[in-house]
């Protein structure tokens, strides 16, 4: 989606105008990650811009998209913003253990068993 919006409608207040952006986005994302996914790819990824007016647009991440629209509204003077979302295949990658992790999640308890019995436990008929 590569799609300039107005902030500014005469017939409509800002917020509802704000408000219709941001579903327009959500709708297209929920859209694209209804999608059949290609063999050996994990999930939608997607390659987010956001632009001011005339200013070339910013890339960004899916999640902050949303929060960078608002605060484009918030600017005195900005007319319209230009939205483009393009999905693309992802792959999930391992994530790197910290090396602090793997030597603190070492059992501090030896696996060997105990020298003590087990307590006796007498179970009693009615």
């Amino acid at each position: 989606m590569k799609k300039n919006f107005p902030l500014k409608d005469p017939a409509k207040a800002d917020a509802r105008v704000l408000e219709a952006i941001k579903q327009d986005v959500r709708k297209y994302v929920k859209r694209e990650r209804r999608k059949a996914l290609p063999t050996g790819v994990d999930f939608w990824d997607f390659n987010c811009q956001l632009g001011l007016d005339q200013a070339p647009p910013t890339a960004l991440h899916l999640a902050e998209l949303i929060p960078a629209i608002e605060a484009a509204a918030q600017i005195e003077g900005t007319i319209g913003v230009y939205v483009e979302i393009v999905a693309k295949p992802g792959h999930r990658t391992k994530k790197p253990v910290p090396e602090a992790l793997a030597i603190d999640s070492a059992p501090s308890v030896p696996l060997t068993p105990s020298a003590e019995p087990a307590p006796n436990v007498e179970l009693i008929a009615d």
